[in-house]
């Protein structure tokens, strides 16, 4: 006769912050309401159910009825809700104050909205480091969920994992469950019975035990192919039957009546962690592979099940290395959050405590995992996610500058360490525009925003190697002919467009603006796309750099004295925004020391993300305004004055006027990346590079103009229409 175990059923719904609405509605319709239909029929089988606040958000506003059928399981106790923080944060990725306000506010939240009290919650891609106890402690949380590597990371073997452990940070004791990895495996695939044998035989051997699943509620109706084996197939029903069949000695229970009825384990103190595959992905590209063909070989080992448990792979911070432009995103939302900080301490009672209050909700939302990192899904490299997190960190920007008094047209400059690099940036604002400069790579713009639209015209993304990309090249030649969505569980390969192995191609430098390019004279379009032709050592060389302010104009000038072949030569950028012009930034250039007579050719890049490409109504346009294309056109023109970009869709115009006719090259920005649905080439920005090529003037000198001007006014003209008919509809 067996003995008897518990066994806790923990499901993750979670959403990212800036997903489309179509995915969202796909997700509720294919895994999140048939979930619910199917547990209706069995009232004795608990879950416990985490929802992440970004997809409550959604729910509430488009599916109330979720919301209202939820309650009501909440009600008889047969769901246990779990909070966490409200949008899906990585704690190690946010400050402690937010840590805690974000579990706070949706503990608050949930226990509001479904009339119960939460206990436990859910840690965000179970990133953990051994601090976060204290602070989950002090937001009111008295247990979470971690994976069983996380303990086993810690000295502890499996047989030692069927329950919970005590932890503590200064005094404050959190219960951690250890979620088991061969039950993540098992579910939803393996038929029932395997897992019901699996289940017998830890009875058979730990009586008592408490086993734990927990893991993404997709997996349940949103990966690829599960629609069809969980419900059309019937996986999900004949698993719960088997639940209900074996009730005799498999208890289907909660981590709050775990909790109350059974005593820890022991104690145990956990290492930085994520889940297994988190941690490989975190590592650089060269040591991933390096480490996978490790792990490859060590697997013949005898006694390798003995050793795994003490081979580690990397550590979820050093995403943040790994990808500047991830940092670059982390860093700013670091400069909201301390702006935040210091606003919160000093505003007065009033209106401007109601621009605090949404300035924080918009700091948090920026907050939200997803496009930080990457792994088996997007991520990073979906543009659209990058894009909401910069769209609610400038909106959380702008709210502040207007708790803080700010009205009317005004500029600002200062310098600080803005990118977290121990140099000084600097950053060039008006009550329209946020730039910001690195003197230290180039003197780059590497982050513009427009406030009117919350957009940073700068969250670019480099194309680089990743360990997937030999994959790809190893199966070029089904490209072709097996194209499709979904990743084969087997480990087959699938590709969203073909001949992606065509499109492997990797930057030499940031994708950002105002990077400057000497050339060689006479250099073909295609040799530069190709990655060749540069002959001085500006692209990221150091700049030096002064400010001056007044109270209607701030200005950045940098300079730097470098190579340009075997000469040495000068080159001067001053940039500036004035307050009449708030939506136009001047770059005035100067090359000095140029050889006299030597044929120069002189290029400067610009990088144009978030609009996306592939559409008639985003394309270039020219000086007569007539358009020259879509925006994935890669093109020369003729020398010209002006070059034009348009997002309709976006209600966005970004024109270059130059003070000398130039030529344009321009081309697309397109990464191959992985995702759930297999490889896809994914647009991320448009490279625009005006270049000039001249003999060099007897004094040595050459100077151009270049106006960078944002004009919103469709969007701003789209916006009042729309508050306009609002106002109408709720007048009728």
């Amino acid at each position: 006769m067996s003995g008897q175990v518990r066994l806790i059923l923990t499901l993750h719904n979670h959403q990212p912050v800036g997903n489309f609405d179509g995915v969202f509605e796909a997700a509720f319709q294919d895994s999140y309401m048939p979930f619910l239909d199917v547990l209706q029929d069995f009232p004795e089988l608990p879950v416990v159910l985490h929802v992440s606040g970004s997809l409550l958000d959604w729910l509430a506003q488009n599916h109330p009825e979720y919301i209202t059928r939820v309650r009501e399981f909440v009600r008889r106790g047969q769901i246990e809700l779990l909070g966490g923080p409200y949008y899906e944060p990585i704690l190690a990725a946010i400050p402690r104050r937010d840590r805690i306000g974000q579990i706070q506010l949706y503990k608050r939240h949930l226990e509001s909205l479904f009339e119960t009290t939460v206990r436990g919650m859910w840690v965000p891609e179970r990133v953990w480091e051994q601090s976060f106890a204290g602070d989950i402690v002090e937001a009111g949380i008295e247990y979470t969920l971690l994976d069983d590597s996380h303990f086993r990371n810690a000295g502890l073997n499996e047989d030692e994992l069927h329950g919970y452990y005590l932890t503590e940070e200064s005094g404050r004791l959190l219960k951690v469950f250890a979620g088991g990895e061969r039950l993540r495996y098992l579910i939803p695939y393996a038929d029932p019975a395997e897992l019901i044998n699996h289940c017998r035989g830890i009875a058979d051997r730990f009586p008592n035990a408490v086993l734990i699943f927990g893991d993404d509620g997709e997996k349940f109706g949103v990966w690829p192919g599960s629609k069809d084996h969980v419900y059309r197939d019937g996986w999900l029903r004949r698993f719960f039957t088997a639940l209900r069949e074996n009730q005799s000695w498999l208890h289907v229970t909660t981590m709050s009546e775990t909790v109350d009825y059974v005593s820890p384990v022991g104690r145990v103190y956990l290492p930085d962690a994520s889940y297994r595959e988190m941690t490989e992905w975190a590592l650089p590209t060269e040591k991933q592979t390096h480490y996978r063909n490790l792990i490859a070989v060590n697997e013949q080992r005898h006694d390798w099940h003995s050793m795994r448990q003490f081979v580690r792979a990397g550590f979820w911070r050093n995403f943040l290395v790994k990808y500047p432009e991830a940092n670059e995103m982390y860093a700013r939302m670091i400069q909201v959050s301390r702006r935040l900080d210091e606003v919160s301490a000093t505003v007065a009672p009033g209106p401007a405590t109601q621009l605090v209050a949404e300035a924080r909700r918009e700091l948090y939302r920026g907050q939200c995992n997803c496009p930080y990192w990457h792994g088996a899904f997007g991520g990073l490299y979906l543009p659209h996610l990058r894009n909401a997190i910069y769209g609610s960190l400038i909106a959380a920007d702008s709210l502040l500058e207007r708790a803080s008094g700010r009205r009317g047209r005004w500029v600002e400059i200062c310098a600080d360490d803005f990118n977290l690099d121990a140099r000084k940036e600097i950053r060039l604002s008006s009550d329209r525009l946020v730039a910001f400069l690195v003197p230290g790579r180039g003197g780059h713009l590497y982050e513009l925003d427009v406030r009117q639209i919350q957009t940073n015209l700068l969250a670019t993304l480099n194309r680089r190697a990743e360990p997937y990309h030999d994959r790809i090249r190893a199966h070029a030649g089904q490209a072709a002919s097996d194209v499709g969505g979904g990743v084969d569980p087997n480990g087959g390969v699938r590709f969203k467009q073909p001949d992606l192995d065509q499109k492997l191609q990797y930057d030499a430098w940031p994708r950002k603006s105002l990077v400057d390019h000497f050339l060689q004279p006479g250099l073909e379009h295609q040799t530069f796309l190709e990655g060749h032709g540069e002959i001085g050592d500006f692209v990221e060389g150091v700049y030096l750099s002064k400010i001056r302010r007044s109270d209607d104009r701030v200005e950045a000038t940098l300079w730097r004295d470098g190579r340009l072949g075997p000469f040495d030569v000068k080159v001067s950028k001053t940039i500036s925004i004035t307050s009449h012009q708030g939506s136009t930034i001047e770059v005035v250039y100067t090359l000095e020391n140029l050889p006299a007579g030597l044929p120069i050719h002189f290029a400067v890049e610009f990088n144009f993300a978030a609009m996306a490409a592939g559409a008639s109504d985003r394309y270039y346009y020219g000086e007569d305004g007539r358009s020259l294309g879509t925006l994935e056109t890669a093109s020369a023109t003729s020398p010209a004055t002006r070059l034009g970009l348009v997002d309709e869709w976006l209600g966005l115009d970004v024109s270059l006027d130059i003070s000398r006719p130039a030529s344009f090259w321009t081309r697309p920005i397109q990464t191959v990346s992985q995702s759930e649905s297999g490889f896809e080439l994914v647009h991320q920005s448009c490279s625009v590079l005006p270049h000039w090529e001249f003999l060099a003037p007897a004094d040595g000198r050459w100077s151009v103009t270049i106006g960078l001007s944002v004009d919103t006014s469709a969007a701003q003209a789209r916006e009042l229409s729309e508050r306009s008919s609002a106002r109408l509809v709720y007048s009728e």
